[in-house]
């Protein structure tokens, strides 16, 4: 109120890093299907183990797979974009389905998440933290899901009840999980996240690329074009 009192307008980079987090999530995704993080294992140990022989153990494909996209804005239609581009079924998940589908092949409300829960192969989180989704996934949604569905987390840690993840996680009730955010950050060193074989951890980087400051650099002088010129909004607006 006083901002806009005193006739100042007040808009935010939302959306600068969203490039940057759909792609690590993507990236996570496919590290995931094609064994990355059990091949970079062997590489440490000169281990050379072709998979062919071992059918359980064989790299897989995004084809065909069905990815739940909890989140449909910027970053998650990103998400879905690029997973439809590599012929996945993409289901999206958000507070307001009327809002569009914004790359999935069909919207739904958070409501009827838990429903469509059991078809997944990856669950991916790319919402905000609200009151909504705060333990949105915990362990009704751990025991809805296959076990061998895949749970990406880009949004934040306390979206996901933590302890019923690792309990799921030791259960075998999912077959892993690939998390950029957790609920104490850092991570902390007796978490059982970090000695996991099937989970994979990075440390909040989805969105910490070389591109981030001129991203925000970009988004500033579109505003200060649009205040040059007079025009009644700015791009992400707040006041």
């Amino acid at each position: 109120d006083v901002l806009r009192a005193a006739g100042i307008r007040l808009a935010s980079a939302q959306g600068c890093n969203a490039n940057a987090v759909s792609e690590h999530a993507i990236a996570l995704m496919l590290g995931i299907l094609r064994r990355v993080p059990e091949a970079r294992d062997n590489q440490a140990k000169r281990f050379w183990r072709g998979m062919m022989g071992d059918f359980a153990k064989r790299e897989d494909e995004a084809g065909g797979k069905t990815v739940i996209v909890v989140g449909t804005g910027r970053i998650g239609g990103r998400i879905a974009r690029i997973c439809k581009a590599l012929d996945m079924q993409v289901i999206g998940v958000r507070r307001d389905p009327s809002a569009g589908a914004n790359g999935a092949d069909e919207v739904h409300s958070f409501t009827n998440l838990p429903a469509l829960l059991p078809c997944a192969d990856f669950v991916v989180l790319a919402c905000p933290l609200t009151d909504e989704t705060r333990g949105l996934i915990g362990a009704s949604a751990f025991a809805a899901m296959k076990p061998t569905a895949q749970l990406v987390n880009v949004a934040r840690g306390r979206v996901v009840d933590e302890p019923a993840l690792i309990a799921a996680l030791q259960a075998g009730r999912i077959a892993g999980a690939a998390l950029d955010v957790t609920v104490d950050e850092p991570l902390p060193e007796a978490s059982p996240l970090w000695t996991m074989p099937n989970v994979l951890v990075t440390p909040h980087t989805g969105g910490e690329t070389h591109k981030y400051e001129d991203n925000v650099l970009d988004m500033m002088m579109e505003n200060l074009n649009r205040q040059w010129r007079g025009e009644a909004a700015l791009f992400n607006q707040i006041v």
